[in-house]
């Protein structure tokens, strides 16, 4: 199903081209008609970039099963916002080697989530990861921010909240890894089945012929 333009799409598109029409009619005196039409771009062009944007429009026209996209869209939805909090975050905090995990963590889900958005069949992979673990990374992150702010910093939460950051870059590239291994299993099957389909029309390969063996001279 196609994504319709949202109504504050609708608004902005109206205000801008309401605002230009007599800009370029009356400021810049040019004809009534062009101008109309050059507002009505503007404005239309406007009313597109807001529109929310359908991250599985391809995969819905191949038939992928749609109760499968509407629920990674929606996960996707709640789990973006989430990675922006941390990107954040991280620019707020002052200690360099917690700040890179942090964006490091931030890496990997986006790549995850491109991963889903090319194939939502894999959701399962990474549902733990998009409800769980990532809502947690984000809050983990922001106690860091506040620990470090504070005007008597704990060091023992500090040390213990950074520990947990790095214990999360782990879970969060063993997620990573697992929509890897998804990608070698197909790749598993598809060798299989290429190498059925050869034999079936061109015969097996031939076993390799034994290595002669070299005497050695005296």
């Amino acid at each position: 199903m196609a994504t319709m333009p949202s109504g504050l799409g609708w608004i902005a598109g109206g205000v801008t081209a309401a605002a230009l029409l007599p800009s370029l009619a009356i400021g810049l005196g040019m004809p009534f008609l062009i101008a109309l039409a050059i507002s009505a771009v503007a404005g239309g062009g406007i009313v597109a970039a807001l529109a929310p944007r359908n991250r599985f429009a391809a995969l819905e026209a191949s038939g992928v099963a749609r109760g499968k996209i509407e629920f990674a869209n929606e996960l996707l939805a709640e789990a973006e916002p989430l990675a922006e909090r941390m990107e954040y975050t991280a620019s707020e905090i002052r200690t360099r080697a917690v700040a890179d995990r942090i964006r490091h963590l931030v890496q990997i889900a986006r790549d995850i989530f491109a991963a889903i958005e090319s194939d939502p069949l894999r959701l399962d992979r990474v549902r733990r990861f998009l409800t769980y673990y990532l809502p947690r990374a984000a809050e983990i992150a922001e106690a860091y921010r506040s620990l470090e702010k504070s005007a008597v910093p704990d060091t023992a939460r500090l040390t213990a909240t950074g520990d947990m950051i790095e214990r999360l870059d782990g879970a969060f590239t063993r997620y990573a890894a697992n929509l890897r291994d998804a990608d070698l299993d197909k790749l598993d099957i598809e060798l299989k089945l290429l190498k059925s389909s050869l034999d079936e029309d061109i015969g097996p390969t031939p076993p390799a012929a034994p290595a002669e063996t070299k005497r050695g001279t005296s």
